[in-house]
């Protein structure tokens, strides 16, 4: 009696179990904390949910965010970079009393190794407070950084991560160069100058006969005229060759297998007239 109670009890409760709406139960998401950054989401290394067609493929996702991307800077070119011109400044040559020059290169916003590298240039004859024999001892100092033609000496640096480093870099080297070239206890006087690392490239300039003047241009308008008017004489004596009526006599014969005899005009002034068979 007891084991059937048991067996009725049992019955009931699986079928109140199977007419009951089964909730389904939604794990919330957590998002992870500044220090989870980077790592795998233990959430999404799951097994991927059935698909029931009511998506797009992940080529067409692709397609997608490129189109959003590429609608978002057209929206920054048509409404935000014209706001730029308000902001332009006209261009003021630097004060004789900052006499270094920095470059710097920038891939708009990209990583990319050369970003971080800086270009120093400066004129040894811009520095303040230097002799002319200090000024010869810098030269001895840089080496092969000084141009001898533009008396600019160009340096660079990429040792360390940010652009603001390698600058610093480089001024205190500056600051380093001056101070070693105005130091008097060695001038370097017995150490000759030598520039055969540099290379003198020949510049080419413009001939002066080849510029187009107005005696020029109208040499060459004359010339034009002249060839005009003998193309002329030539047409209206009959002298002049016809390509056209000379193609057409080639394919004629050519059809009837048989030479035919092509008058050709030679050049004016020399050589005798030919008649060549084709």
């Amino acid at each position: 009696m007891e084991s059937e109670l048991q067996g009725m009890v049992s019955q009931a409760v699986y079928d109140i179990s199977r007419e009951a709406p089964r909730e389904k139960v939604i794990v919330p998401r957590i998002t992870p904390g500044l220090m989870a950054m980077g790592e795998v989401d233990e959430q999404d290394s799951g097994e991927d949910e059935d698909f029931e067609g009511d998506d797009i493929t992940s080529i067409a996702h692709g397609e997608l965010e490129q189109h959003r991307e590429i609608r978002e800077y057209a929206r920054i070119a048509a409404w935000e970079m014209p706001m730029l011109s308000k902001l332009a400044k006209p261009f003021v040559l630097p004060p004789l009393d900052k006499p270094l020059r920095f470059r710097y290169t920038t891939y708009m916003g990209e990583t990319h190794p050369a970003a971080k590298k800086v270009v120093l240039e400066f004129c040894t004859r811009d520095l303040p407070d230097l002799t002319e024999a200090q000024r010869i001892k810098l030269v001895k100092l840089v080496g092969v950084r000084y141009n001898p033609e533009t008396d600019l000496v160009k340096m660079s640096c990429e040792m360390f991560e940010t652009q603001a480093q390698n600058k610093r870099y480089l001024g205190d080297l500056v600051d380093t160069l001056m101070a070693e070239a105005q130091d008097p206890s060695d001038m370097f006087e017995d150490v000759p100058l030598d520039f055969r690392h540099h290379k003198s490239k020949p510049k080419i300039e413009f001939p002066e006969k080849w510029k187009l003047t107005e005696e020029r241009r109208a040499q060459l308008e004359e010339n034009q005229r002249q060839r005009e008017l003998r193309e002329t004489e030539r047409e209206t004596a009959g002298t002049l060759v016809d390509g056209t009526q000379v193609i057409e006599q080639v394919l004629e014969a050519m059809t009837r297998n048989a030479p035919v005899a092509v008058k050709v005009e030679p050049p004016k002034g020399k050589g005798r007239q030919k008649l060549s068979a084709r």
